[in-house]
């Protein structure tokens, strides 16, 4: 071959190569950009939005909760507070003694806590106080402090503090995120919570915002503002009673609870121990933050009677003239079961049973009715079911014992030992017997409008029934003290003892007291249930709760003008 046609040969070669080289090239230039501007293109957007965008939340204003007095007026039960935060950058602080006292003379400051962070090496950003009033951070900007910073912020405030807070619960702020937690604020957290916005915008290279087309804005919903039932006025006086029987008689826990019987609408909830929802951090005890009226059952005792009463009076199998021999015991199987002072009283008429609260007379209603028949109107009653109430957490009453279908079980069920609920469920129960035999669901959220579950007993049972218990009151109830001039008043006390959990019996020394009552008894306005748990120093709940309810009935008859009805 010569010379010219191998020089050709090799030119060839190169220039195939060459041309090789360029489309590989071109090739993973066009495999690269489509990478770039296809399938990582969102990638790349989220980076050069975030060092060159802009974007911020804007939190919502969260709904204010209120309460509503008798004349329609509002108060403020829970709101959201605007301020600020301090923080500082240590980069950028000088002469820290002299920030410390220029900012001390406006808002206190702590000083370990302040010098503490002074000493840290070039942080830019710790936080030194929270909460402080937009007034004190108007006045810290003005001395322009170096290395002094201020951001805003947002919280929720109680302005009457421990008023109604089991019924409240509070906002908890963890992970920047207010949530509700317990009470009103947890149950009707979507509504007060309102609907965050956005801003989005660009930076140019030196961080100013550039006012592009690209720029939007989505407006922040405030959340719903609500109204409770609650009347602050009559919830103000039945706290201040209730701490009244925390100090009198050191009892571990307790709670009085003021309804309307025909509406079902609550209008004083409260209960010990409480908390400041506004400093709800410090408490190191959670279970203080469950509300015991729906959170926790109790076993009620006496209380239980006018039911089993009533129940055995609607099903026809006793009158209230229907008598009975009290032995002062009586024998089921192989229990013997007494009276709560053993003592015999002979012939006895079913009012007596109520009047003198007798163990033996609540076991021979049962017997008449029969177990199961009872059981059947515990049930009716709403015993053992929520309420519905518009409030978390609420647990179930355990009538489970009455399963087994012994007699024993049944016999104890019938003055109200061996089966627990909530104080509301049994409350709700209490308001059937005043309320013509209709049962309600419980309301705490204004709007909402009366409902009826069902008809439980019918109406000339409750009339009976209402009428036996005025009876106790006008007779019996602290030697007929009780009675009120001008007044039909429908009430009952219970003393349970509580149960030993190690035993699986009954602690001798222990009790828990209850006390309901209604009126005016045969159109009754208001219904109030109390109890204490673990009283000291007193045995009976006639002792502990007869003289508080007579002051709630008075305050609540004089408040709202109630007219006599004898």
């Amino acid at each position: 071959m010569s010379q010219k046609v191998q020089r050709n040969t090799f030119y060839t070669k190169r220039l195939n190569i060459t041309l090789f080289l360029v489309i590989f090239l071109a090739a993973v230039a066009v495999v690269r950009l489509f990478f770039l501007q296809i399938i990582n293109h969102g990638a790349y957007l989220v980076l050069a939005d975030k060092q060159q965008g802009f974007e911020r939340i804007l939190e919502p204003k969260r709904g204010d909760i209120y309460f509503k007095n008798k004349n329609g007026d509002l108060t403020t039960a829970a709101t959201t507070k605007v301020g600020a935060l301090i923080f500082l950058n240590t980069k950028l602080l000088k002469n820290p003694s002299e920030v410390y006292t220029q900012l001390n003379s406006i808002t206190p400051i702590n000083q370990n806590e302040f010098f503490k962070i002074a000493a840290k090496q070039n942080d830019p950003y710790e936080i030194l106080k929270h909460k402080i009033s937009l007034d004190e951070a108007s006045k810290i900007a003005e001395l322009k402090l170096s290395g002094v910073g201020l951001q805003e912020e947002r919280w929720r405030f109680y302005p009457a503090e421990n008023l109604a807070s089991h019924l409240l619960g509070f906002v908890s702020s963890a992970d920047d995120s207010p949530e509700g937690r317990y009470g009103a604020e947890k149950r009707f957290n979507s509504l007060l919570e309102g609907i965050t916005g956005k801003i989005k915008a660009a930076r140019d290279a030196r961080g100013t915002l550039i006012a592009l087309s690209e720029q939007f804005k989505t407006n922040a919903e405030e959340g719903e503002d609500i109204i409770l039932t609650i009347e602050p006025i009559a919830q103000g006086f039945i706290e201040a009673e209730l701490k009244k029987l925390e100090t009198k008689w050191h009892a571990r826990s307790g709670g009085i609870l003021v309804l309307e019987p025909a509406t079902g609408q609550i209008r004083a909830m409260a209960s010990f121990p409480d908390f400041n929802p506004n400093e709800f951090q410090k408490e190191k005890n959670l279970g203080v933050f469950l509300n015991p009226f729906v959170e926790k059952i109790f076993e009620l005792g006496s209380v239980f009677k006018p039911l089993t009463m009533a129940a055995a009076l609607d099903a026809g199998a006793i009158t209230p003239d229907t008598t009975y021999i009290d032995k002062g015991e009586v024998k089921i199987g192989d229990m013997v079961i007494k009276n709560f002072d053993g003592k015999a009283r002979g012939k006895r008429v079913m009012t007596q049973i109520l009047e003198e609260s007798l163990n033996t007379g609540a076991v021979f209603v049962m017997q008449q009715i029969g177990g199961e028949k009872l059981k059947e109107y515990f049930k009716k009653f709403g015993l053992g079911d929520p309420t519905g109430i518009e409030l978390p957490g609420e647990v179930r009453g355990n009538l489970s014992n009455l399963d087994s279908g012994r007699e024993v079980e049944f016999a104890t069920a019938s003055f109200g030992q061996g089966i627990a609920v909530t104080p509301l469920e049994f409350a709700m129960a209490l308001s059937a017997l005043a309320n013509g035999g209709r049962l309600m669901r419980p309301i705490v959220l204004e709007k909402e409008p009366a409902q009826i579950i069902r008809e439980v007993v019918k109406l000339e049972t409750s009339v009976t029934i209402t009428k036996m218990l005025v009876d106790v009151v006008d007779t019996a109830l602290v030697g007929g003290q009780a009675k009120k001039p001008g007044y039909s008043i429908a009430a009952k006390t219970g003393t349970a003892q509580i149960p030993d959990p190690e035993s699986r019996g009954y602690y001798s020394d222990q009790f828990l007291h209850s006390f309901f009552g209604y009126f005016p008894a045969y159109k009754p306005q208001f219904m109030i249930f109390m109890f204490l748990e673990r009283p000291q120093g007193v045995k009976y709940a006639s002792q502990s709760l007869t003289g508080t309810f007579s002051e709630i009935s008075d305050f609540l008859i004089n408040y709202y003008i109630i007219p006599p009805d004898r």
